[in-house]
């Protein structure tokens, strides 16, 4: 089996028990070891991750974590692990913690006679989305890629990481506290096949011919799986806090959606 999820935000100031969040998120991982390959995680998988250029004391927050992550490695499973907005700042220490593959873009990959599109998710567009969008969608979408070049600038990654870790995590773990409260008061629910950016790129990229079976995103905290040719679907994975689902692919290259529910057991 090949599994994949995304969006566990751990470490989040808004997220009520820490520790038994990852320790649920630990259990997942050790369920799906039982017959997985491969796991796949589709970025945010921290609320905030930067590595300074001093030791980060934090960080042993997210150890068991990353202990979990290594035993998978040593069982043979290949861990990946993409980026996405909230963690996009490692620079080769998270790979040592985990000994998982790190992704920064997307990709595309063929696993079982199948091909999946991977992403987190974050930035990605339809060509025509200033054609499509209205003006207040545009004003937040370009406010949303300024704040990404932003935090993509190697200049700004750098003085960041000079920070002493206390301040830099001040300012990282409160930010991304207040993203998570918003998004609490003011849930966006899915917009629709016509104006989801995510499902409207892959709808161009069929039209393309660049065909993928399954095309898999984070970012959006909402489960979604949509139909969107005759061979061709659309994922969206949830997250791994509030809703706990992830999809799995099995050796025929059937791709199904699943909630993690320990009391089940």
């Amino acid at each position: 089996m090949i599994y994949f999820l995304s969006d566990a935000h751990l470490g989040c100031l808004a997220i009520e028990r820490g520790w038994a969040h990852q320790k649920k998120l630990i259990d997942m991982l050790e369920m799906m070891s039982e017959d997985a390959v491969s796991i796949y995680m589709l970025g945010d998988m921290f609320d905030f991750w930067m590595e300074y250029f001093i030791h980060d004391k934090k960080k042993r927050q997210f150890s068991p974590f990353c202990k979990e992550l290594r035993k998978l490695a040593k069982k043979g499973i290949h861990v990946h692990i993409f980026t996405g907005n909230h963690d996009m700042w490692t620079f080769g220490g998270l790979a040592k913690l985990t000994n998982a593959e790190i992704h920064f873009e997307p990709c595309s990959i063929m696993r079982y006679g199948k091909t999946l599109y991977l992403s987190h998710g974050d930035g990605i567009l339809p060509s025509d989305w200033e054609d499509r969008y209205p003006s207040r969608v545009r004003k937040q979408i370009k406010r949303f890629m300024r704040l990404r070049e932003i935090f993509k600038n190697p200049t700004l990654q750098f003085l960041f990481r000079c920070l002493p870790p206390q301040w830099g995590n001040k300012i990282g773990y409160n930010w991304a506290k207040k993203s998570r409260l918003k998004e609490i008061a003011n849930p966006c629910p899915f917009k629709g096949e016509n104006k989801e950016e995510l499902v409207l790129f892959a709808k161009e990229q069929e039209k393309q011919g660049n065909h993928r079976d399954y095309y898999i995103f984070g970012h959006r905290h909402i489960e979604l799986d949509l139909q969107i040719s005759q061979d061709s679907r659309v994922l969206f994975l949830g997250d791994s806090f509030q809703q706990w689902t992830y999809a799995k692919l099995d050796h025929k290259g059937h791709l199904t959606m699943h909630n993690y529910d320990p009391e089940s057991k």
